[in-house]
């Protein structure tokens, strides 16, 4: 089989099927980092929302503002 001009010869199956499987794993290794990083910013804004408040923003204003 030729694909883009190149001749992968009889492996072709093993070799288009491992590079397709790759990028199944990138893509969900990238939608899994997306998803999680969405969550932790929702449960963050929820602890702020109850009055807890980030160790490094200790020294922050009540209105956030650092002095």
């Amino acid at each position: 089989m030729i694909v883009l001009g190149m001749d992968l010869g009889p492996h072709w199956v093993f070799i288009v099927w491992a590079y397709g499987l790759a990028a199944a794993v990138i893509a969900a290794l990238i939608t899994w980092v997306v998803l999680d990083h969405k969550a932790q910013h929702r449960t963050l804004a929820e602890l702020e929302a109850q009055g807890l408040r980030r160790r490094s923003r200790r020294d922050a204003k009540p209105d956030g503002q650092l002095p």
